[in-house]
């Protein structure tokens, strides 16, 4: 008997049979569209929240506040690389601060060798590659525990490494390195413009939102809804069952790693332009901890959760300076209240705001399926078949 089947026809003995799938037996309301999208919206306020990011130097432009701004914008940089490894891969990494530290030192010695920081960019991104190449080539068959163990003694290594190097200035570290400029001009110079003049730090504040707020953001985003991003996933929901669907677990992983690496690379370098000197001191256990946290709290593989994450671990202890040497109790207390109330994280990947829902109110998630019971007894059937 030869048969066939093509879209929407099947082909027995020589005669064709249209195929007509069963109609819902009811409607279902049309997914949303417009700005009722949940993406759409989120991404306009995105927008929105990136142009008043802009808009900060003419609404308050004191040195305090740019200064904490800025390193704001650094810090959900680092917060979104290590959202790669760790959320949507989920390889739990406590030593991702060395590939900040990576990038920082690259470019520090680079720039105080009269190469202008710009260039720079290219080494670190080098430099990164092959330091993730390094750590997660004969790591990454590790899981878990196991795994968090190894990157932990990579992030003391490296602070340990620079500590007793001349070329990184050994425990005093590197400092006086140089902002971003070009041709004999520098952001030190300033800016005027409509017969405005903008200061160095206003423009290497702008450099960290575009870098951070804008590119970073917006590129690891695009790389998690690709089909990168959903092989991290299946990897990070069951490692087994992603190999055993083709995926190859292992160099997936290092890709994670290496990403990662990079923009952790790149916001050394902003880092090192903001503070114009850096010390192994900069880059201790405990930041790497707080990064985590950041991930952990604003909830991992959420690209708003992680922002909102990485600007209350950064933030919250310079809104708490009123209460003095109180102020680490009260922000170790308000991280536990939060993950006791917030276990998935203040904005989780699944979460979307109540007025984007698909379904109208009061419509149960249940329509259009018909109930399913047990049969009252087991009835044998065989006789009658045959």
């Amino acid at each position: 008997m030869a048969t066939g089947t093509t879209q929407g026809t099947r082909t027995v003995n020589g005669l064709t049979y249209r195929i007509t799938p069963p109609a819902p037996t009811r409607e279902r309301p049309a997914p949303a569209r417009g700005l009722r999208q949940p993406r759409r919206f989120m991404s306009l306020v995105g927008g929105l929240l990136l142009l008043l990011a802009f808009a900060l130097p003419f609404i308050d432009a004191s040195p305090y506040t740019i200064s904490v701004a800025t390193s704001a914008f650094i810090y959900i940089m680092l917060a979104m690389g290590l959202n790669i490894v760790v959320g949507y891969a989920g390889l739990l990494d406590l030593g991702y601060y060395a590939f900040f530290a990576v990038g920082a030192y690259t470019s520090g010695v680079l720039a105080t060798n009269d190469m202008p920081l710009v260039f720079t960019v290219p080494f670190v991104i080098v430099a990164c590659i092959g330091a993730g190449i390094i750590i997660g080539g004969p790591t990454l068959r590790l899981r878990s525990d196991y795994l968090a163990i190894v990157t932990l003694g990579f992030g003391e290594i490296i602070r340990l490494t620079a500590n007793n190097l001349d070329i990184t200035g050994g425990p005093s570290g590197i400092s006086g390195i140089p902002t971003f400029g070009l041709f004999g001009w520098t952001f030190r110079d300033g800016l005027d413009l409509f017969g405005i003049h903008f200061s160095g730090n206003i423009l290497l504040y702008w450099t960290a939102v575009l870098a951070g707020g804008g590119f970073t953001v917006l590129a690891v985003t695009r790389l998690g809804r690709g089909r990168l991003g959903r092989a991290w996933r299946a990897i990070k929901d069951d490692e087994d069952a992603a190999e055993a669907m083709g995926i190859n677990t292992y160099l997936t992983k290092l890709a994670a790693y290496i990403l990662g690496a990079i923009f952790g690379g790149l916001a050394g370098i902003l880092m090192a332009a903001h503070q114009t000197a850096i010390s192994p001191t900069s880059f201790i256990f405990l930041n790497s901890a707080l990064l985590l946290m950041a991930v952990v709290l604003g909830g991992m593989g959420s690209t708003p959760g992680v922002i909102i994450g990485a600007l209350v671990i950064w933030l919250a202890p310079e809104l708490l300076r009123d209460f003095a040497n109180w102020r680490y109790l009260m922000f170790g207390l308000l991280l536990v209240l939060v993950m006791i109330f917030r276990p998935q994280g203040l904005w989780p990947s699944t979460a979307v705001l109540p007025f984007l829902h698909f379904r109208e109110k009061g419509r149960s998630p249940r329509e259009g399926f018909t109930d399913h019971s047990e049969p009252v007894e087991n009835v044998d059937r065989s006789e009658e078949l045959a």
